[in-house]
């Protein structure tokens, strides 16, 4: 049987995985996006369905004032008698947190606070005692793994243990613990989460240690394989299937444009088999992760799964009385700037000060998950004075393009913008009318930006992708594409965005 690699394309890194019955449930990290830790469940750990966020409201998650790669890491997804439980850490905000929930589709607990630093954490039950486990150190990579015990109610850490340093003495993170058999295992990340990630085991017949490591560590890493179309292979989370057989959730990039390379989509979430040999874990019979693999079997009924991945085409109308749930916001959205109900199939965007360089400016997207795809939108838009409305591909603040319309010197224009670092290039040609059809067409190598003049689609700029790229940016994030919008020195009517298409090759 095959499936592909990434099982979750696009930005999707540090996932974390738990099985309640025979339904897989598999959370992400989401750093400074809102609605915060997005959560999937699958039959097969193939094909995912998204169902929700854990953090949807507010009151849960303040990231107004979150710098970019901030905000959420590194979730642990984990369910015990009948309750599914999230620790996570919002940096730069309210440090670790537990949520809770009765159903992971419904509705999350408010957080608790957890007494303890660091980051990375991770929740273990044995018996009737939780432990937490987390990356703390005086600086990076001087990381090492800690633990306590852990009261669920109040937060309440006991006093922490160094329970391991790693293999190599640095970036000790990402740990996650295991009792199979009576035995006690414990993976982490190490190396970084770049080029030199690994997955790393030990184990120890008690849950605190001391831990014994595996003798073939790292039991995951693509480090010294330049060529290797997955890299940065590391941060796994294992789950067992209804039918007994292991497997490792884990995250990687797709580099383009040869060696060194660069990736535009983020850290991805990946799959690989585990079996056990001699008592400890083997990831993929000790080969190298690929994106097309082949298993005996994969959990789940006997029909091949869907060899395309699940965040696919968005073709959005607005008719709902919500969003399509693959968009997100970067930060907590004004509910100002946005409405679904004030022109009825029509997203209303309502420009603030704030551009595409600012933290608050108005723009939804979703995350590009394909080298190869095509984006379209048409906005009704009528814009006052260097007010501007269109449709953007955003890395971070420092890290944007965008297709849209403005006004200048009371002259109708479309306007791309490429905005790299502390440069910026902006393109204007006169336009007309008040709808307006904009597009960017994506490929592994550059973004075309363009717009339709009448019956003809101009394309007004091309650009390379790798500007918008972690290995430029120095963003844990990838690339989110959506409409955006700016006010201006004069009022305004507000933009409409009629549609929005995203449609992918099936380059997964």
């Amino acid at each position: 049987m095959e499936y592909h690699n990434p099982v979750l394309p696009g930005t999707h890194p540090d996932p974390s995985v738990c099985r309640v019955g025979s339904t897989f449930y598999l959370a992400t990290s989401s750093f400074e996006y809102f609605p915060g830790v997005p959560l999937y469940r699958s039959d097969n750990l193939v094909s995912w369905e998204r169902v929700g966020h854990c953090f949807d409201r507010e009151s849960q998650l303040d990231l107004r004032e979150t710098d970019s790669s901030d905000g959420i890491y590194a979730p642990t997804l984990r369910h015990h008698n009948g309750t599914f439980y999230l620790v996570t850490t919002d940096v730069g905000g309210q440090g670790n947190v537990l949520l809770t929930a009765d159903d992971p589709a419904g509705e999350w607990s408010e957080p608790t606070r957890l007494d303890a630093p660091g980051f990375d954490p991770d929740l273990f039950f044995d018996g009737d005692t939780a432990y937490l486990s987390y990356a703390h150190g005086p600086t990076l990579p001087e990381t090492t793994i800690k633990q306590a015990t852990v009261d669920l109610d109040t937060g309440a850490v006991g006093e922490p243990r160094e329970i391991w340093r790693g293999i190599e003495g640095t970036f000790a993170e990402a740990p996650h613990l295991y009792e199979i058999d009576g035995t006690y295992y414990l993976l982490t990340a190490e190396g970084g989460t770049h080029v030199n990630h690994m997955v790393v085991a030990a184990r120890s017949d008690s849950p605190t240690g001391p831990f014994e490591p595996c003798p073939s560590n790292p039991i995951l890493s693509h480090r010294g394989h330049p060529m290797q179309p997955i890299k940065a292979a590391g941060h796994g989370d294992m789950v067992s299937a209804p039918d007994g057989s292991w497997w490792l959730i884990f995250l990687g990039i797709r580099q383009q444009g040869g060696h060194p390379g660069w990736h535009q989509l983020g850290r991805e979430t990946f799959l690989a088999p585990v079996e056990w040999v001699d008592g400890w874990p083997v990831v993929n019979g000790g080969d190298l992760v690929t994106p097309q693999m082949t298993v005996d079997t994969l959990p789940g009924d006997d029909s091949e799964p869907d060899p395309a991945a699940p965040v696919q085409a968005t073709r959005a109308t607005f008719d709902g009385e919500t969003l399509d749930p693959a968009f997100e916001y970067r930060r907590n959205p004004d509910d100002a700037a946005y409405s679904l109900t004030e022109r009825p199939g029509s997203l209303t965007l309502r420009g603030r000060t704030d551009s595409l360089d600012d933290p608050g400016a108005t723009f939804v997207g979703r995350r590009q998950a394909h080298f190869d795809c095509q984006i379209d939108t048409r906005v009704s838009f009528d814009p006052g004075e260097g007010a501007e409305a269109g449709l953007a591909v955003v890395a971070d603040e420092r890290h944007h393009y965008e297709v849209g319309v403005t006004r200048r010197d009371g002259t109708l224009v479309a306007i791309v913008r490429l905005r790299i670092g502390d440069a910026t290039e902006t393109v204007t040609e006169r336009v007309d009318g008040s709808e307006h059809s904009l597009r960017v067409d994506a490929t592994p190598e550059e973004y075309k930006l363009g717009y339709c003049d009448g019956d003809d689609y101009v394309v007004a700029a091309t650009t390379s992708s790798k500007y918008l790229a972690t290995e430029v940016t120095g963003a844990f994030t990838g690339v989110y594409v959506g409409p955006y919008a700016t006010s201006g020195v004069e009022a305004t009517s507000p933009a409409a965005v009629d549609s929005f298409v995203y449609d992918p090759a099936r380059d997964v």
